[in-house]
């Protein structure tokens, strides 16, 4: 119950902050803000903005994180609404709701996601103006995670080994580790930035959500294969119709969920050197690899 109450709590913040921070839907032109609100604002787990809070928490941040974990859900949102277009994945729902092609159209679903994608660096720059290394750094880190070379290009590597039959682990593993952990990752190291850890913590948070990405992603291959539509929110089975690379169609699903099970466990044991109390980023990271047990 300690763990469920103090999720809660952080999802609280990162919704009163998503709400308070991102353009009100009247904002003109309406429909595009209206679009922008629709997708970031309709559930979701908000796990990349919590871990940035709870990474800022060890180390007793002095500088307020939500701001920044606020752009991290906008990216992640941006992320998942071009993912669903039917030039990418061409999904109908999303966290249970259709997604935000089909409930307006595929050019404000574009621009919704250009928009988000924009307005976390806007972020950045308007609330962490007073703390220019620390907005600078923080710029790079979301830029760097976000660009060609780790979350986009990770999409690119996953359409690309779409249908593909002599697909590696070592070319499965650079799609997981760029389209969800890299986020992931700069989640965490977000976090410890706003709470001043060294560059040693900064690498150790790094390590954690390497792992922790790549689990989490593993459990999603997983869960595409086992679970229902009304449980994942989005459309079940997809993975295989596509005809996608994932570690179930490579390795299959005993050995997806043990290896899910082997980074969860060294995701775990990067966060024992770390100051401060783990008891909560400890159960959120066996939570996120528990949905698949």
């Amino acid at each position: 119950m300690q763990f469920t109450a103090q999720f809660q709590a952080y999802r609280d913040r990162v919704e009163q902050g998503l709400d308070r921070l991102i353009p009100a839907a009247t904002t003109r032109p309406a429909r595009l803000h209206e679009a922008m609100r629709y997708a970031l604002l309709g559930g979701g787990k908000r796990l990349r903005p919590v871990l940035t809070l709870a990474a800022a928490d060890l180390f007793h941040a002095k500088t307020d994180a939500l701001p920044v974990a606020v752009a991290l859900e906008c990216v992640h949102t941006y992320s998942l609404i071009h993912d669903d277009l039917p030039c990418m994945d061409n999904d109908d729902l999303r966290r249970g709701q259709p997604t935000t092609h089909k409930k307006f159209d595929e050019a404000t679903a574009l621009l919704a996601g250009d928009a988000l994608l924009t307005l976390a660096f806007q972020l950045i720059g308007r609330h962490y103006a007073a703390a220019p290394a620390l907005g600078a750094t923080l710029t790079r880190e979301i830029a760097d995670a976000a660009g060609s070379e780790q979350l986009i290009g990770g999409q690119m590597a996953d359409l690309l080994a779409e249908k593909k039959t002599d697909a590696t682990a070592g070319e499965l593993e650079f799609i997981h580790l760029n389209k969800t952990a890299a986020m992931i990752t700069a989640s965490l190291v977000a976090g410890g930035l706003c709470g001043g850890a060294s560059n040693v913590q900064l690498e150790t948070l790094r390590t954690a959500g390497r792992h922790l990405g790549l689990a989490f992603q593993i459990t999603d291959d997983v869960l595409d294969a086992t679970a229902d539509t009304a449980t994942l929110g989005k459309t079940a089975g997809k993975d295989a119709r596509a005809g996608k690379t994932t570690y179930v169609k490579l390795h299959g699903l005993d050995a997806a969920r043990k290896f899910a099970r082997q980074h969860t466990d060294t995701a775990l044991t990067a966060l024992v050197s770390l100051p401060g109390d783990k008891a909560f980023l400890t159960a959120l990271i066996e939570s996120m690899a528990g949905r698949a047990s």
